[in-house]
């Protein structure tokens, strides 16, 4: 089996990439057993602050469709509801942390 996010052959019974820690969806988990799901702000994936974003990973959501749904919002109602929003989540919402994947070791950088 492969990772669908990183393309790291992983083992059959694997719950997560060895390489990347996505889960591979194969098992089910009761309540209370799997790490809660956190809501970051994006680093790689952002227009301004990333909480669009983390949204979207967060609620399984297309990230297009949200930051579309919040210039509408914004047009609609005005800056101060979905603005002042915006400059508190950018504010209060953790940065996800950064992880650099593991450098491959090929022929040119071990000769």
């Amino acid at each position: 089996m492969f990772c669908t996010a990183c393309g790291t052959s992983i083992s059959d019974s694997a719950r997560f990439c060895s390489n990347c820690g996505k889960a591979t969806g194969m098992y089910s988990y009761a309540p209370g057993s799997a790490a809660p799901r956190r809501f970051f702000r994006l680093r790689n994936d952002k227009m301004m602050a990333g909480l669009c974003a983390g949204l979207a990973r967060y609620l399984d959501l297309d990230v297009s469709f949200l930051r579309l749904l919040a210039v509408a919002i914004f047009i609609v109602t005005g800056f101060l509801p979905i603005g002042l929003a915006y400059i508190i989540g950018w504010i209060i919402v953790p940065v996800e942390e950064y992880r650099v994947p593991p450098h491959p070791v090929t022929a040119e950088t071990h000769a």
